[in-house]
C-alpha cells in the first residue's frame, strides 16, 4: 500500500480568524516523521488464513474473523493488503507517541487515539492484535500520566502565580498601613504605581486564577490602593490648610518688620527686630518654596534697616578716631608706669589717667572693647597693689607678725647660747645642731620682716 493509500489522521479544527492572538501563539516543536512500520509477512501469516477465493481471516487469540476478500488477487497478495492496513495502525501509534513528547493539547491526542482504538476494535486488519492492543494501551497510560504531569504543573503554576499576587497586594496593604504622618508620600507613591504595574503585568501573562480568588486578591489590592489614595490626600490637604496658617503668620511679621526698616531709633529698633526674629523662629513653616520667598521679605526688611543702622554707625566712628587716637596715647603713657610699686603713687598716677581718659570722650564702636581692655588693665594693677598693701598694714597682720618676729628672736637667742656652749665644751655634734636650727631661725627672720615692709 502506497502511502497515499494509509488512512489520514485525523486533522485539527483549523482556528477561526481572529481567534488567535500573537501573544498567544506558541512555537510548536517541528516533529520527525516516524518510521513506517513494515510487518514481516511471514510472521504474519500465523495470524491469518486466506481461502483459495482470496477470503482473508483474522486470528486473535484463536478467534477467526473474517476481514475481507480478494478475489483476482494471489494468496500473499491478498494477505499483504491485510498486513499494510495493520502496519498503518501500528505507524500512526508510532507517530503518536512522539507526539505525546511535544506541546500538542491532550484533547487533541486523545481524540487520535480514540480513533486508532476504534479501527483496532474493527479489526479488519492482519498481524499480531494483541500486540497492537497493548502497544494503544500503553499510549493511553502515557497520555493518562501526561494528562495528570500537566495539570500538576498548572496547579503549581497557579499557587506560584497566586503566591506572587499575594505577594503584590501584601505589599500594598503594608504601603497602604503607614502613618500618614511619617510616610514618605514621593517614595510610597511610586512604590504603588509600581505594585499596580506588576498587577497588570500578572494578570496578562499568568495563569487564570479561579474567578473567586481572583476577585477576593482584587478586592483588597484596590482597597489597599483606595486607602493610600484617601489618606495621601488627606494629608496634602492638612498641610496645605497648615502651609496656609503658616504662611498667614509669617506675612502678619513681615508686615511688622517692614513697618520698623525706616526707623532710626537705632537701639530699640534692634531690640524689636530680635523680638522678631525669636518669633520668626517659633513660627510653623510653610512648604519650602513659600517659606523662602517669605524668608526673603523679612530678612530684606531687616536688611533695609540694619544697612541704615550701620551706615549711621560708621559716620558717628568716623567722628570718634580723634578720640581713639588720645585714648591710645593715654594708654601708652600709663604702661610706662607699670609695674605700680607705691600705692599713693599708683592712686595719683589713675586719678589723672581717669581724667584724660573721661575728657576724651567715646571711641569708634569696633574699638570700644580693646579700649575697654586697656583702662581695665591699669586698674586691676592699681586693685593688686591695694590689696598688697592692705595685707601687710592690717592691724591684725601685723600683730600676728610681729608676735612671730618676737618669737623667732628669743629663739635665736636661745640658739646662740647654746651655740656658745657647744663651742666651749668642744662638742662638734652639739656645734653643727646649734649652727643648722640658727642658720633656719635667721632665713624665717628675713622672709617676716620682708613681709611687713
Amino acid at each position: 500500500m502506497t502511502t497515499s493509500q494509509q488512512p489520514d489522521a485525523p486533522k485539527p479544527a483549523a482556528p477561526k480568524p481572529g481567534s488567535v492572538t500573537p501573544a498567544q501563539v506558541t512555537p510548536v516543536a517541528p516533529v520527525a516523521p516516524a518510521p513506517a512500520y513494515t510487518s514481516d509477512l511471514e510472521e504474519a501469516k500465523q495470524f491469518a488464513e486466506v481461502s483459495d477465493d482470496g477470503v482473508v481471516t483474522l486470528l486473535d487469540g484463536g478467534e477467526p474473523i473474517e476481514v475481507g476478500q480478494l478475489p483476482e488477487a494471489s494468496k500473499d497478495e491478498a494477505l499483504a493488503y491485510y498486513v499494510r492496513k495493520y502496519d498503518d495502525v501500528m505507524t500512526q501509534l508510532q507517530l503518536l507517541k512522539q507526539r505525546l513528547e511535544t506541546d500538542v493539547a491532550n484533547q487533541e491526542l486523545e481524540k487520535t487515539l480514540a480513533q486508532i482504538d476504534e479501527t483496532i476494535a474493527q479489526r479488519q486488519m492482519v498481524g499480531d492484535m494483541t500486540k497492537l492492543r497493548d502497544q494503544a494501551k500503553t499510549l493511553r497510560n502515557a497520555l493518562v500520566e501526561r494528562q495528570a504531569r500537566q495539570q500538576a504543573e498548572r496547579e503549581k503554576a497557579v499557587a506560584e502565580h497566586q503566591a506572587a499576587r499575594e505577594k503584590i497586594v501584601e505589599q500594598a496593604e503594608e504601603v497602604s498601613a503607614q502613618d500618614p504622618a511619617k510616610t514618605q508620600w514621593k517614595h510610597s507613591t511610586q512604590k504603588m504605581r509600581e505594585l499596580f504595574d506588576e498587577w497588570q503585568t500578572a494578570q496578562k501573562s499568568g495563569p487564570r486564577l479561579p474567578r473567586a480568588t481572583e476577585d477576593a486578591l482584587w478586592k483588597r489590592f484596590r482597597t489597599a490602593r483606595n486607602t493610600f489614595e484617601k489618606n495621601r490626600r488627606a494629608f496634602f490637604s492638612e498641610l496645605d490648610a497648615r502651609n496656609a496658617e503658616a504662611k498667614k503668620a509669617k506675612e502678619a511679621l513681615i508686615s511688622r518688620a517692614e513697618a520698623l526698616q525706616h526707623s532710626t531709633e537705632w537701639g530699640p529698633t534692634t531690640l524689636k527686630y530680635r523680638d522678631l526674629m525669636d518669633e520668626w523662629k517659633k513660627s510653623p513653616r510653610a512648604s519650602r518654596k513659600d517659606d523662602d520667598a517669605l524668608w526673603a521679605r523679612f530678612r530684606g526688611a531687616q536688611d533695609v534697616f540694619f544697612k541704615a543702622r550701620d551706615a549711621a554707625n560708621a559716620e558717628v566712628d568716623r567722628e570718634y578716631e580723634a578720640n581713639l587716637a588720645v585714648k591710645e596715647q593715654i594708654l601708652k603713657d600709663a604702661e610706662q608706669q607699670l609695674p605700680f610699686k607705691n600705692v599713693d603713687t599708683a592712686r595719683s598716677v589713675m586719678k589723672d589717667i581717669r581724667a584724660r581718659w573721661d575728657e576724651a570722650g567715646r571711641v569708634p564702636r569696633k574699638d570700644m572693647s580693646r579700649m575697654e581692655d586697656g583702662i581695665g588693665k591699669l586698674e586691676k594693677a592699681l586693685t593688686d597693689l591695694e590689696d598688697e598693701h592692705w595685707s601687710r598694714t592690717n592691724p591684725e597682720t601685723k600683730a600676728r607678725t610681729d608676735s612671730a618676729l618676737s618669737q623667732l628672736e628669743d629663739a635665736i637667742q636661745q640658739l646662740e647660747a647654746d651655740l656658745a656652749a657647744a663651742e666651749q665644751q668642744g662638742n662638734e655634734q652639739k656645734i653643727a645642731a646649734a649652727k643648722e636650727a640658727l642658720d633656719a631661725r635667721r632665713q624665717w627672720l628675713q622672709v617676716i620682716q620682708a613681709a611687713g615692709e
